[in-house]
């Protein structure tokens, strides 16, 4: 992990050298020493992490090259920030040597380093430590740069239910049984059995889905605040308009929990509470679940036996059971990467080490992860040779050793990204487009030519999920967009966290956080960590998750967190509140995520190096000023403002526009926007033309929505000029189909309120894999010819409340894999060929997936 700072320190001292031209012999010298001892250092800290685990002295060595990398960039920033901001940088050199009081730490603050550099270099021999990664360049740290954007990842997870398809038809019975009191299904046993997995699955059947009309899911961990989770079951059942965020905030936790009750009590019902750890949580709860005597059931998972016990005195308890010999066996060549390569040496091998797994399924699935990213006979026998070190009473391994063991295979980069996880509350769901752009912001990320960085994070968010490491929650066409880690593992995060000062969590119990770690995270009581002395602290991040949290003005941006890269305030759920101006100090700051706000000051202007400005996002709009046309590195903008930003198109670098509205957009010249990928446009006027969106060469994803469905959109020809345009969202009126791309993979067509079939149309794309059509036709036939659909994998037919009759040729839609028909009442027949289709999504799924491709 050292590896990873030593690297990003190195880099700097090297961008650094290039861009002070102008420096002072001596100090450029000074400068250039560092940068080159830190590399010789660098060739060492391969060897020295993995003895550090079993030696104290090590551990300490590695952590002092840590902080000495740390500190060089804090060094090198405090003075190009000081030079910027005032004298040029010969003037400012020349004031280094004169002491004048801005500048002359900087030459002092060197020769620091440089003492504790030759102290640490003499630690090094007397603890052994060798040079067994002189190759720099090769090796695991490496690797993970060969991946590429088209190893996309769709998880199965939800199909692969190894030993438990017997227990999911019991539980399923159980749910649906002819009992009109509410009831409680209790689902416990130990971490990683699976029980949130069963929990999903229960919850996303077929048979759950049309029994329950109304469905919610809520994770309550082991520190829980039950105002938040009554907020999310009612956002889940009301969805997350702006009129129920705004009745939300002004709620107290009383009338949370009466208003929920009204929400369900002419409702059939099914609410998942998962992983509840003391009774108390599920009792504060229980109250605001009525019983309308009408079948509504709650189900609960647990680790704690007397939890499920009690939860019900006449509800239903399972106890997960361990997964048999034969069903673990199984379940590991699943997840295996490539289970032919496996000789029979190997698989005596794996056999062996599934065996002392004692059937726990993420035991097994971590080390089949493992396995397959360690190849032939020898790797194989080394990951059981350090296992068998570990074995408990010659009975089994300990998970936590097969985990810490997956860890330490990661290169550098990768243990990096993993690491970030644990910064987040426990049990969030979190967004991958979120996760991908702060690993970004905090320099993991190499940038190549040919690949983009959100191409190159993507790679690295699908590696770690191969590994088992990172659960998949949610896809949409190909693509993960929701993930999470699972506990054990994100305790092991933590733990590995600390170890290296990657990041530390603000405990408001004892008051305290390390003031060691560069990343602070915040999940309660915010005022109070102000409270603390951080004045002497060189934070590189600092991430809110304090929803109480309303005092802006107490945070020290000029000072405390001057070398911030990111700054992350999920804070508040009010648009009431505005950013102080100070902000703009923050030269640093690469990206800048708030909500609950609604004024950004023009200061913001200043941020020349911020990539990612995320405000609000789809909640409530905002006002930015015209400033923001000044952030010339911005690649990222994520925001529903109020007031037209003319100046976008100065905007060169961005790669991303969503929340722009289209009477913002027609003052917008997008010749320049020569890099923007992806755009969101939102109260589109009929009377206003799109055609300048035709000038985006690059553009691969578009949204469209019209404010009036009664209107329909202006002309859409322009589309077909689109070349590199791969996925389209339209979501209103339609007057005639333009002719698309075909370069189109992915298509949504909502509300379109067609008069004319429009399968002809869509059927010649040669490229075409998936298709949702909502609300789309208003005719009663639709036809597939022979040969059109040609590379159709995924259909969705929604709403097409008059359709009849589905013609389809014998040779149209050769490669279908899936299909969902919803609210298609008058439809007849479905086709005899598409009888046996497997249906992957239901609607009200379809429609959780389709939420972040449609904002």
């Amino acid at each position: 992990m050292a590896d990873a700072f030593v690297s990003f320190a190195v880099q700097k001292l090297g961008d650094f050298l290039i861009q002070q031209v102008s420096l002072l012999t001596n100090l450029r010298d000074e400068v250039r020493w560092l940068r080159n001892e830190l590399l010789f250092m660098q060739s060492f800290l391969r060897d020295a992490e993995l003895k550090q685990s079993r030696d104290q002295r090590v551990q300490q060595w590695v952590f002092e090259i840590n902080t000495i990398a740390n500190d060089a960039v804090a060094i090198l920033e405090t003075y190009t920030f000081e030079a910027d901001k005032g004298a040029s940088c010969l003037k400012a050199c020349a004031c280094i040597y004169r002491k004048e009081k801005k500048f002359y730490n900087v030459a002092e603050e060197i020769q620091s380093l440089k003492q504790r550099i030759i102290d640490i270099s003499r630690k090094r021999e007397t603890y052994g430590i060798t040079n067994i990664n002189s190759n720099a360049g090769e090796g695991p740290s490496n690797q993970v740069t060969t991946l590429r954007r088209t190893t996309s990842y769709v998880d199965d997870q939800d199909y692969i239910f190894v030993g438990l398809q017997d227990v999911v038809q019991t539980l399923l019975a159980e749910l649906l049984k002819a009992e009109p009191r509410r009831t409680v299904l209790s689902i416990y046993g130990m971490g990683g059995l699976g029980k949130t997995t069963l929990a999903r699955n229960l919850y996303t059947s077929s048979n759950i889905v049309s029994s329950f009309p109304t469905r919610a899911w809520i994770c309550v961990s082991q520190e829980y605040n039950r105002m938040d989770l009554l907020s999310t079951i009612i956002k889940s059942i009301q969805g997350r308009t702006k009129g129920t965020l705004g009745l939300l905030e002004t709620m107290t936790e009383g009338d949370l929990e009466v208003h929920l009750r009204d929400l369900l009590k002419e409702r059939k019902y099914l609410v998942v509470v998962d992983d509840v750890w003391q009774r108390e949580a599920w009792e504060s709860l229980k109250r605001a679940f009525p019983d309308s005597k009408n079948g509504s059931r709650v189900i609960i998972t647990t680790r704690k036996e007397d939890v499920a016990e009690r939860a019900d005195n006449r509800g239903f308890v399972h106890k997960l059971r361990f997964l048999s010999q034969e069903e673990s066996w199984d379940l590991f060549c699943r997840k295996l990467l490539d289970v032919r390569a496996m000789v029979p040496a190997m698989e005596s091998l794996a056999k062996d080490m599934v065996e002392k797994c004692r059937g726990l399924p993420l035991a097994i699935v971590v080390l089949s992860g493992l396995l397959s990213h360690r190849g032939g006979l020898d790797k194989w026998q080394e990951v059981k040779d350090q296992l068998w070190k570990n074995i408990i009473e010659d009975k089994y391994i300990e998970i936590s050793c097969i985990l810490s063991l997956s860890y330490n295979d990661l290169s550098t980069v990768l243990k990096q990204c993993f690491l970030y996880f644990g910064i987040f509350p426990e049990d969030q769901v979190l967004e991958a487009d979120n996760i991908i752009r702060l690993w970004m912001a905090e320099g993991f990320v190499p940038r190549g030519e040919e690949r983009m960085e959100d191409d190159v994070a993507e790679g690295f968010l699908n590696e770690l999920i191969r590994r088992s490491l990172v659960q998949v929650v949610d896809t949409f066409w190909e693509k993960v967009t929701h993930c999470r880690v699972h506990d054990l593992l994100r305790d092991l995060v933590i733990q590995k966290a600390l170890e290296v000062n990657f990041f530390d969590i603000y405990d408001p119990k004892n008051h305290s956080i390390s003031s060691l770690c560069i990343r602070h995270a915040i999940h309660s009581q915010g005022v109070r960590y102000l409270s603390l002395d951080l004045s002497n602290l060189k934070l590189r991040s600092i991430m809110f998750f304090d929803p109480d949290f309303r005092k802006m003005s107490l945070i020290k941006f000029r000072s405390v967190f001057q070398h911030l890269y990111v700054l992350y305030l999920d804070i508040v759920n009010s648009n009431m509140y505005r950013v102080p101006d100070a902000i703009g100090s923050l030269y640093h700051l690469k990206l800048l995520r708030l909500r609950g706000i609604y004024d950004v000051p023009s200061s913001i202007g200043n941020l020349k190096n911020l990539q990612t400005l995320v405000v609000n996002e789809g909640l409530y709009s905002c006002r930015l000023p015209r400033e923001t046309a000044d952030l010339i590195n911005l690649r990222h903008l994520v925001a529903s403002y109020s007031k037209p930003l003319k100046l976008i198109s100065k905007l060169t670098s961005l790669e991303v526009l969503q929340g722009v509205r289209c009477d913002q957009w027609i003052d917008v010249d997008p010749v320049d926007l020569v890099n923007l990928r992806e755009l969101s446009m939102q109260c589109i006027k009929k009377s206003y033309s799109l055609n300048n969106i035709s000038i985006l060469k690059n553009l691969s994803t578009l949204r469209l929505f019209r404010g009036n469905l009664e209107e329909s959109f202006p002309s859409l020809e322009f589309v077909n000029s689109c070349q590199k345009l791969q996925k389209l969202c339209l979501h209103g009126k339609i007057e005639k189909l333009p002719l698309f791309p075909n370069s189109i993979t992915m298509m949504v067509l909502r509300f379109s309120k067609l008069t004319e079939d429009p399968m002809p149309i869509l059927g010649m794309l040669p490229n075409l894999r998936n298709l949702i059509l909502e609300d789309t036709y208003e005719g009663k036939e639709i036809m597939c010819s022979d040969n059109s659909f040609s590379q159709l994998e995924f259909l969705h037919l929604i709403k097409l409340r008059n359709l009849e009759r589905w013609h389809l040729g014998t040779s149209a839609m050769p490669l279908i894999k899936g299909l969902g028909i919803h609210h298609c009442s008058e439809l007849k027949e479905t086709p005899e060929r598409m009888k046996d289709v497997e249906e992957k999504l239901n609607e009200m799924d379809l429609g959780k997936h389709m939420a972040s491709f449609l904002w």
